[in-house]
């Protein structure tokens, strides 16, 4: 089966000119280094001190384990699709060139528009959460006092900004060791809490359908899923990875199965730590603490404080991976004529996208004055811009599970009926509902109606933007037009 060859825009690239290829970014990340960088993006740790205890105290309560794994069977289902169109797209661009390949130019132009203002909502708001974490780091660990939020969170920029402009393979083995420390200590803890047998014995009330389908089965759901937004970043690294049509795959399907395993294991051992009967009514007392009070209780303060520290770099390691996300969207429209060309130069001696990077660092320590000089609750910006980051990217992945179909229906493929029509079609239904969840949720999210709604409107506002941005090129710039997506080369 195994005998159509690769699209001609795959070939088409390939074929580039020396002079163009100078410009292409260069490395030798692994499968391992992609998953690493992917799985820091997603925060583990973070996850497991705030979504879980959010899961089980205003979603499904005892079900948040099987709420965490059917939230991972969903994205495993879109993956399907999103690995099939990497082996057939050459753009770095992720979201922003499969939606252009299925969809079209000018889909696929505000696709990439709402996917950097995804990244960059998220971006912001984790600067936000950072700024607090070191500040209340610093003055329980070292007796430092406490300096306004944003001052710690501009060291933290300054340091992330060093390290984007440097060789992404740095990044990746910093960002390695930061999440094998993370999931080491969740894990210890689980352990812990298996030894001693929990509160009243190992739960298994989580294993049941009525537990499933209890409380706000719809917010467990969307919660879910979005602990698991960003894993498509794998996509993203194509141009400096090794392999790429084997690794990008491989790396995708590593990342969910390893996030679903961590979620769903933790969320287990968070509710058999504090007992079935108890653990909603502790976890509602209290849901910022609650995993903190169980790591104390089963890992002694040494787990706390290691838990404190970990808080740390699991931010600085998330913060990081987002920075080189976005500075590859950026150089991937630069490359094609969209932004300034000199978005896409390549480091002589790094091979990382470094003005594109400066770029990025420069925009958020713009933004971030404009949080400090409006007094903006660090809270209020990190609920708020998180949550409509994870929005917009639930509705990337919609079109993106569209794009996929429509791609192949008009494509020449070895793929199954089940990879390329079907398992798409399937998760575009199911993430639509999920969307849907957020959408009349978004208050849950943010946390203030009035920012949701407005938050909301300014991500389809960006979609729209790059839409019409993309007629107007196709009418004043045809070349530029054409190149979109990376559709011709």
């Amino acid at each position: 089966m195994q005998t159509s060859s690769r699209p001609a825009v795959a070939a088409a690239y390939q074929k580039s000119s020396g002079a163009e290829s100078q410009t292409k970014l260069k490395g030798h990340l692994g499968t391992l280094d992609i998953v690493f960088t992917v799985l820091a993006y997603n925060a583990p740790l973070t996850v497991v001190t705030g979504y879980v205890p959010l899961i089980v105290a205003y979603g499904n309560g005892l079900g948040a384990p099987l709420a965490f794994l059917a939230s991972g069977l969903l994205i495993m289902l879109f993956a399907i699709g999103f690995t099939a169109m990497a082996k057939h797209s050459p753009n770095p661009g992720a979201f922003y060139a499969y939606i252009t390949a299925g969809l079209g130019r000018p889909l696929g132009l505000g696709s990439a528009f709402m996917a950097i203002a995804a990244y960059a909502f998220l971006y912001i708001s984790i600067y936000c959460y950072s700024g607090v974490v070191y500040a209340s780091f610093f003055k329980s660990v070292l007796g430092i006092e406490a300096l306004p939020w944003w001052s710690w969170s501009y060291v933290v920029m300054a340091i992330v900004a060093v390290f984007g402009y440097l060789r992404i393979t740095l990044s990746a083995k910093l960002l390695s060791i930061a999440l094998v420390v993370e999931i080491i200590l969740v894990f210890l803890w689980e352990g812990a809490v298996a030894l001693k047998h929990g509160a009243t014995g190992i739960s298994t009330e989580w294993m049941s359908m009525s537990a499933f389908t209890s409380g706000s089965f719809g917010v467990a759901i969307l919660l879910g899923v979005s602990a698991f937004a960003g894993f498509e970043a794998t996509a993203v690294f194509r141009e400096e990875a090794k392999d790429p049509d084997k690794t990008v795959p491989r790396a995708t399907y590593l990342a969910v199965a390893t996030l679903a395993l961590v979620f769903c294991s933790a969320s287990i051992f968070f509710i058999t730590g504090y007992g079935a009967d108890s653990v909603v009514a502790s976890t509602v007392a209290d849901p910022s603490n609650a995993t903190l009070q169980s790591i104390q209780q089963y890992l002694g303060k040494a787990g706390a404080d290691a838990v404190n520290v970990l808080l740390c770099t699991s931010v600085f390691a998330c913060l990081l991976a987002i920075h080189n996300i976005i500075a590859r969207y950026l150089y991937s429209l630069a490359s094609d004529g969209v932004f300034s060309k000199g978005l896409a130069q390549v480091h002589p001696k790094y091979h990382s996208p470094y003005r594109a990077s400066v770029g990025v660092s420069v925009g958020a320590a713009l933004v971030l004055s404009v949080c400090a000089l409006a007094a903006i609750d660090p809270f209020k910006g990190y609920g708020g811009l998180g949550g409509v980051g994870g929005y917009a990217l639930m509705l990337l992945q919609v079109l993106t599970s569209l794009a996929v179909v429509a791609y192949f229906l008009k494509t020449p493929n070895s793929y199954s009926l089940w990879r390329t029509r079907v398992a798409p079609l399937l998760s575009a239904i199911a993430l639509t509902g999920t969307s849907w969840l957020a959408t009349t949720n978004m208050e849950f999210l943010t946390g203030d109606a009035k920012l949701a709604h407005a938050l909301m409107t300014l991500v389809f506002v960006v979609l729209g933007s790059g839409v019409i941005y993309a007629l107007y090129l196709r009418k004043v710039r045809p070349d530029v037009y054409r190149r979109i997506g990376r559709q011709q080369v």
